[in-house]
């Protein structure tokens, strides 16, 4: 079988990602997974012939480079070795140029920031062209991320505004559920029932957010009748500036992760 694409790193994103390949039908892949108790795992998840494990890096068309930040280097030199033709990134704070410095001048490199719900095919991610990396290369990332989810190809300055955005953003909506169930028991609801309402509540926004087509204003209105529960509780959350600390978080988000990348948001 002719080896098309090895996903360095069998981590949970690393996996995530070939779980979605393969569900769309790619096959060729290589995992490559130093840890040996991994790579047993890693070959009872996926037992077909669409996919292998090794310990290091086989001769293949094109990587995507999965591991710790300071696992980076490593892996992409491991790569270039072996002739690749495309790398693809999706390490938080390793920049595009330090990609180039160490893949060398043959393989194009693309950088990317996926989110967790990835796990589950619903990720969002961004998605940006480095050195060398064409149209092709781009559509090429496109179709990898896209088997875990949607993808915004954007220039590399603005991935920080990425992370801090939709990288982050989970963990900002698991906050909220968080106080959505508290409120709930505050005001005399059992947890479990609370629970599955505040999953359901954020659950069907979401799709209506996604389906319906009206941009979040006009949604919020619709829900929001002069004078009644709705328009009191909203009355509560902009008097506490919710909306306003949501943008600093994502801003404080933003600049943490420049930091990390040695570089100004938007730079």
């Amino acid at each position: 079988m002719t080896l098309t694409l090895a996903v360095v790193g069998g981590g949970h994103m690393g996996a995530a990602l070939v779980s979605g390949l393969v569900r769309n039908g790619w096959t060729g892949i290589v995992v490559v997974e130093q840890l040996a108790e991994q790579r047993a795992r890693l070959e009872a998840r996926f037992p077909s012939g669409a996919v292998r494990v090794a310990a290091e890096v086989p001769p293949v068309e094109a990587g995507v480079v999965a591991v710790k930040p300071h696992d980076v280097e490593a892996a992409c030199r491991a790569l270039a070795k072996s002739g690749v033709g495309r790398i693809l990134s999706v390490a938080a704070g390793v920049t595009a140029a330090e990609l180039r410095a160490w893949a060398g001048e043959g393989p194009a490199v693309l950088r990317a920031m996926p989110n967790t719900p990835a796990l589950l095919g619903a990720g969002a991610s961004g998605l940006a062209a480095g050195p060398g990396a064409t149209q092709a290369d781009l559509d090429w990332g496109c179709r990898v991320l896209g088997a875990v989810g949607s993808v915004e190809v954007v220039e590399e300055r603005y991935l920080d505004a990425v992370t801090g955005l939709s990288g982050s953003g989970p963990a900002y909506v698991f906050l909220a559920a968080e106080a959505l169930v508290d409120a709930g028991v505050s005001n005399g609801l059992p947890r479990p029932v609370a629970l599955r309402l505040a999953v359901q509540t954020i659950l069907g926004a979401g799709r209506m957010l996604a389906e319906v087509g009206d941009p979040p204003e006009v949604l919020r209105a619709g829900v929001t009748s002069p004078a009644g529960t709705t328009a009191a509780g909203l009355r509560v959350l902009e008097a506490r500036a919710f909306r306003s600390a949501l943008i600093e978080a994502v801003t404080a988000a933003a600049a943490r992760s420049a930091e990390l990348g040695g570089a100004a948001p938007g730079a």
